[in-house]
């Protein structure tokens, strides 16, 4: 796979995760090797990596992650209420909107589920926090790719956060550590992907001004 293949085919798998195929914790580490390799501010790599594959705990964060998407949906701001003038957009969105609530149903039952959260001594940072994030987000894409290129799929995931107090103490995580995102990760099943329709370039490309 080149890596325009890679980087226009890795996709957010809700439908086709695979829920009956194990994903051996090796290759799971392979993955978080990689992910090792993305750049963080001032080289600190505060990233942790919590990998769940416990069947109760999957169930558990798989419980929150289903309620938190039911108040999602109800708000008005989900996926499938956006762009609803666009006749185009608007069916997109509503596939959008059914394949996220078809993963929320099925969280508990993904393989494995990888938490990425960062180190934040002394609490988080008052107003810009790009920094912060930046210093984990990129990793956890990275995972992701690594994930594709070894036939495994993937989801960015983060309503969870909703109950993050919760899951932090049902995984004994630090209270100066913070989840930043869940990517549930399996087999996926199908052949391939294909690259997503997006807006054109110029759309959204400003050269030297806006």
């Amino acid at each position: 796979m080149s890596p325009d293949e890679l980087l226009t085919t890795t996709r957010s798998v809700r439908k086709r995760l695979d829920l009956t195929r194990p994903v051996p914790a090796e290759l799971v580490r392979e993955c978080l090797e990689v992910a090792l390799q993305a750049p963080s501010g001032s080289n600190r790599q505060g990233w942790h990596w919590v990998v769940v594959s416990d069947p109760e705990l999957r169930k558990a964060i798989g419980g929150y992650y289903r309620r938190s998407f039911g108040a999602y949906r109800a708000s008005g701001g989900s996926a499938g209420s956006l762009f609803e003038d666009d006749p185009a957009r608007a069916a997109t969105q509503r596939r959008v909107s059914e394949s996220a609530g078809y993963l929320s149903e099925r969280m508990g039952d993904v393989p494995v589920l990888v938490l990425g959260c960062i180190q934040t001594p002394g609490g988080l940072p008052e107003g810009n926090q790009a920094g912060l994030w930046g210093s984990l987000l990129p990793a956890a894409w990275s995972y992701m790719l690594a994930a594709r290129a070894r036939g495994l799929g993937t989801a960015w995931t983060s309503l969870h956060l909703a109950y993050e107090s919760e899951i932090a103490e049902l995984l004994g995580i630090p209270a100066d550590v913070r989840q930043g995102v869940l990517i549930p990760t399996a087999y996926y099943t199908g052949e391939t992907f294909r690259p997503a329709h997006r807006q054109p370039l110029d759309e959204v490309l400003h050269l030297d001004r806006w």
